[in-house]
């Protein structure tokens, strides 16, 4: 093939071409996942909120598919509404973490000296506290409302992503391409963008999803404290604490939601080995 000629639509063919089934399967069900929390408001049978018995925890039926909740709601409906809201909070989280984490950890590793100790010392204080504990701190003492919880996991997770970053940025550093770049006279600002970026995307892009995976869980685990989304509104935590009770009458109301976070958690890390498998073996060609 035409190097010339090499689009993007030709990397993605080459992409598809190399899923295997597993890994189609896996990819299949996140797209799916991620279609149905954006159409939540289209697809879902009910409201997210509307009682429609006052019966709790009716086995399935054909007005309820998978019944109701302890309120006596439908609980696909709140699954499809959960979906959308855990999905919606886990990127925009991830997305902050990666901003921040990122463009600190470029800056330590492009500047090096005190700026590197500076920014690496600080982030280690912070690595030092147990994550949960700090997060049921911070809520606790700012309120439990969704931009105190988007801001409170974003900051804990940028400190996993500063690592990450200031690790392959510091590689990339002592190359020749980059010392050849710092002799022509080019920025710092320059090789961050030109030269370190290109060559840590793959591996950013794998890191993203984990983090991503990372966030659904920890969202999800707050919100089963009670500190994360609060109700009327539900996410994938929320509805496994409310439904508990089901259990003690044979009900598996509080088994979707978890099922759900599951098999969201494994697709992702099935997706994300994948990325890494593929990008270790295009190693040895670039070289």
């Amino acid at each position: 093939m035409n190097i010339d000629n090499y689009t993007w639509r030709d990397e993605l063919r080459e992409a598809i071409s190399d899923l295997t089934p597993g890994t189609a399967l896996c990819v299949l069900f996140l797209v799916a996942v991620i279609v149905i929390g954006a159409l939540a408001p289209v697809i879902a049978p009910y409201g997210e909120g509307e009682i429609l018995t006052n019966n709790s925890f009716e086995p399935p039926s054909t007005m309820m598919w998978l019944g109701s909740d302890y309120l006596g709601r439908d609980v696909l409906s709140r699954l499809i509404y959960g979906v959308r809201i855990t999905l919606f909070l886990a990127l925009v989280i991830t997305f902050l973490s990666f901003l921040a984490g990122v463009s600190l950890g470029f800056l330590a590793a492009a500047f090096g000296g005190w700026v590197d100790n500076w920014i690496s010392r600080l982030n280690d204080a912070m690595l030092s506290f147990p994550a949960l504990m700090l997060a049921l701190i911070v809520i606790n003492s700012l309120g439990s409302s969704l931009v105190v919880l988007v801001f409170t996991v974003a900051f804990i997770d940028m400190t996993r992503v500063f690592r990450v970053a200031r690790a392959l940025a510091v590689n990339v550093m002592v190359m020749d391409y980059v010392e050849a770049a710092v002799v022509r006279g080019e920025g710092k600002a320059w090789i961050v963008w030109h030269e370190v970026l290109p060559n840590v995307l793959t591996p950013l892009a794998a890191e993203f999803g984990i983090r991503f995976t990372y966030a659904i869980l920890f969202v999800s685990a707050l919100s089963f404290l009670g500190l994360g989304v609060q109700p009327p509104q539900s996410d994938l935590g929320v509805m496994v604490k409310e439904n508990l009770q089901a259990i003690l009458y044979g009900e598996y109301t509080t088994l979707y939601p978890a099922i759900g976070i599951a098999l969201i958690a494994i697709s992702m890390n099935v997706f994300v080995d994948w990325l890494l498998q593929r990008s270790s073996a295009e190693l040895p060609d670039e070289i």
